[in-house]
């Protein structure tokens, strides 16, 4: 009796040595003057008394059931949740667009067409795709990506990089994202060569697009094209924008003369798409990436556990 209890204090000082203060079984042989073999065997006595209890964490199992999770919430052909090991915006968008390389470059086929948007979460996208051997795929800008502002969309960068990974030469839409009366913009609409443009994102079988919201860090605010009315009028209404249209809370567009102005994909074509792929992380993008995806304009999910774990706990409305 007295010899198991002695055993077991030194199994539990082995493991404590080994565990807890990251001791090498050479380093404790050396410490205790035992043997390097008896380290071992004290060490797996120790797992067997149940002194020692080894709990391994796989995030990867958690994932797998927040994607089924997300699918099963918002209808979805596929939810992908990339593991990020911090919250912050800028570690979340580093592996949120890994993932979404990740799945295109599982997805594009030969003679496919992709349709894309702007902005920098579609850039980081862009710039982590590897080159694939495809032939005759197409790459389509979705909205007008013209810009005077000092403010860097990364619209042709996006673009270029897209037409790199892809081998070939893409489509731009040289067209201002909006303009600043809608009687401009329908003339000009009206040219055989946009109207080309816009066709050739209609057919696209997949877009690829992100969601933002409607605040003071927005992007699209920041480019000059909004009146300090118009940004007031649409931070009050909008929930966000999909593809730079604004939506309200039930997902319908929240002002129709701003709408009217705008060079994009209509919403309604996303909802047409085989695959409308939707790659949103962080806590801005909650909400309008919740709306988009309950108003049905999205039909892939590329996130991470955070967002997921948010909209899983958003009310459907």
């Amino acid at each position: 009796m007295k010899k198991e209890m002695e055993k077991s204090k030194l199994s539990i000082e082995v493991a404590e040595l080994y565990y807890q203060l990251n001791y090498s079984q050479q380093e404790i042989s050396e410490h205790l003057k035992i043997s390097r073999p008896t380290v071992s065997r004290l060490l797996q006595y120790a797992r067997e008394k149940g002194y020692v209890q080894i709990k391994i964490a796989n995030p990867f199992v958690d994932l797998q059931q927040l994607e089924q999770q997300l699918a099963e919430k918002y209808r979805l052909k596929e939810a992908c949740v990339a593991f990020s090991p911090a919250s912050d915006p800028a570690t979340i968008l580093h592996y949120v667009s890994i993932r979404a390389a990740e799945y295109l470059s599982g997805l594009i086929r030969n003679g496919m067409s992709i349709g894309i948007s702007w902005g920098s979460t579609i850039y980081e996208v862009a710039a982590k795709l590897p080159k694939m051997h495809v032939k005759g795929a197409e790459v389509v800008q979705l909205k007008g990506g013209t810009s005077f502002s000092h403010v860097n969309t990364y619209a042709w960068e996006t673009l270029m990089l897209f037409g790199n990974a892809l081998q070939t030469l893409p489509v731009y839409f040289p067209l201002p994202l909006l303009f600043e009366k809608a009687e401009a913009m329908e003339i000009v609409m009206q040219d055989q060569s946009i109207q080309k443009i816009i066709e050739k994102g209609r057919e696209a079988q997949a877009a690829i697009f992100t969601v933002g919201a409607a605040d003071e860090e927005a992007l699209l605010f920041k480019l000059g094209y909004f009146t300090e009315a118009e940004k007031e009028k649409l931070m009050e209404k909008a929930v966000g924008d999909v593809c730079s249209r604004f939506i309200d809370r039930n997902g319908k567009i929240c002002d129709t003369s701003i709408d009217r102005r705008t060079v994009s994909i209509e919403l309604a074509e996303l909802r047409k798409k085989e695959w409308s792929i939707l790659v949103a992380g962080g806590r801005r993008k909650v909400l309008p990436a919740h709306t988009a995806l309950t108003a049905g304009y999205a039909n892939v999910l590329i996130t991470d556990q955070h967002t997921a774990k948010q909209l899983l706990g958003m009310e459907q409305g």
